[in-house]
């Protein structure tokens, strides 16, 4: 039981399966999405008593629940979170509404099935942000791999075979490395799975490097970090927009989230020994995600390879190991989900209108649909860092913790700054400005209240974040120490 004399984690993490349940046995396909809304608003209003009574002054884990799994090899259900990750837990609750919302009518076959998936992958993501027992997270990890397949292979683009089929292969190849890290831990911590007792256990610092590198490799493709990211903007393409949305919102949040959890505190002295490394390489992927999305001519995918350079703003700021740099890290994390997943979104509700991402077949679009091009600049202008925004204060954070840690590194920022501006400037004025193309013009209405509705929530985030950080940063705080302890 936790603290509210409720398994509150666990009642989240499976009602979602209870929904996916009902949808199957009703006879009507009209009737899955609103079983589908229905559910996923439940879920984010049982979500916030789990905000409202998180003690922000308490870095340990809360909401503990502890089972017996299978005895034989001490594995746990249990499941907890701390400031970190109950901020994923959060936006994994909204960011699930918002997939049923954008998918309302873009999706006409196999609707039954499709938001039965949906549902199952919010249990399945909000059970890795909750498991404290590796064995259970791995199961997790494992299993989100089902449901975006058949996501991407069923009702994506083209070519969604090849890009579901790259995306399972990629991601299965660096969690086989990581199961292997995972048994060695087990013998090497005294055959448990619990996450809270491997993190006291001291490994020789030998093992620490070959454990560091076996989480990285499914870690890093998962972030994705370059080399990693081949996978990324194929399966972000041939997407459907709730695919694009659950990819951008949590699903790369999950390798950068497995470094703070289990890296860092498992492999202290080898994250100490490698952080210059793993520094290097974020700082490519900024520069070459950023120069590569400027060649973009697809709308979706010049937003898939702007995500490269994001996350790695978002893994700089994690191996640079410092306070301002981790906090700034985990926020530019959320903030990325909310701004990027809105950008997908507006992808979504252009491509259902015009049945092409093909920049050069767009322009002028602020002439015709002005309510869709308000939302627009305001995500555009929350991407680019544009003070008052909640990217900014990301950014702003890991400029500052790596300006404190290494002025040579930080150098380097400005650039990906300019960069980042530049393609979504380039972006706004080839969308917005210039003449409508007569093959689309009589194809475009403007945004009706469903879709008015679904970019509110994302909007007053974006200010409430921008102007107002504390009211993250103050659950964050307590966390984010308790890692940088690990490594003193």
């Amino acid at each position: 039981m936790g603290e509210l004399g409720f398994p509150t984690l666990s009642f989240l993490i499976f009602f979602p399966l209870l929904g996916a349940a009902l949808i199957f046995l009703v006879k009507k396909e009209s009737l899955a999405k609103f079983i589908a809304l229905g559910t996923t608003l439940l879920n984010l209003v049982f979500g916030i008593p789990l905000w409202t009574n998180f003690d922000k002054t308490n870095p340990q884990f809360q909401f503990v629940e502890t089972f017996w799994w299978i005895p034989f090899l001490n594995a746990y259900y249990k499941v907890g979170i701390d400031g970190i990750s109950l901020l994923f837990v959060m936006l994994t609750l909204l960011i699930s509404v918002l997939c049923v919302l954008c998918s309302w009518t873009a999706i006409k076959q196999r609707v039954k099935e499709f938001y039965a998936l949906l549902l199952m992958m919010e249990t399945i993501m909000l059970g890795v942000f909750c498991a404290l027992d590796m064995f259970l997270f791995y199961v997790f990890w494992e299993a989100m791999l089902i449901p975006m397949f058949l996501l991407i292979g069923i009702w994506g683009s083209h070519n969604r075979i090849y890009a579901s089929v790259k995306f399972v292969i990629f991601t299965f190849a660096g969690s086989v490395l990581m199961l292997i890290g995972i048994i060695v831990l087990y013998y090497a911590g005294g055959k448990t799975f619990d996450v809270i007792e491997l993190s006291k256990v001291q490994l020789p610092v030998n093992l620490q490097y070959w454990l560091f590198l076996a989480f990285f490799v499914a870690f890093a493709v998962k972030v994705p970090m370059f080399p990693f990211h081949t996978w990324l903007p194929d399966a972000h393409t041939e997407a459907p927009t709730a695919g694009s949305v659950i990819l951008a919102g949590i699903l790369l949040k999950v390798g950068a989230y497995g470094f703070l959890r289990f890296t860092i505190p498992f492999c202290p002295e080898a994250t100490l020994g490698l952080k210059e490394m793993m520094q290097i390489i974020s700082v490519i992927a900024i520069i070459y995600g950023a120069l590569v999305t400027l060649m973009q001519t697809d709308f979706k995918r010049l937003i898939a390879y702007s995500s490269i350079s994001h996350m790695g703003f978002v893994t700089l700021g994690i191996f640079t190991l410092n306070k301002e740099a981790i906090e700034g890290a985990i926020l530019q994390m959320i903030n990325h989900g909310i701004v990027t997943g809105a950008l997908f979104m507006c992808i979504g509700v252009i491509y259902e209108r015009t049945h092409t991402r093909d920049l050069s077949k767009y322009g002028g679009l602020g002439e015709v649909v002005p309510i869709f091009v308000f939302f627009y600049t305001l995500f555009s202008a929350a991407a680019i860092g544009f003070p008052g925004t909640n990217s900014f204060i990301g950014e702003f954070l890991i400029a500052l913790g790596v300006f404190k840690d290494r002025i040579l590194l930080g150098a380097f920022l400005p650039l990906g700054f300019v960069l980042g501006t530049a393609y979504m400037v380039w972006l706004y004025y080839r969308v917005v400005f210039k003449e409508v193309p007569a093959e689309i013009k009589d194809q475009l209405y403007d945004l009706n209240l469903r879709e008015v509705l679904m970019f509110i929530p994302l909007v007053v985030l974006v200010f409430m974040i921008g102007f107002y950080p504390q009211v993250l940063l103050g659950v964050l705080k307590d966390s984010v120490i308790q890692i940088i302890n690990f490594l003193t």
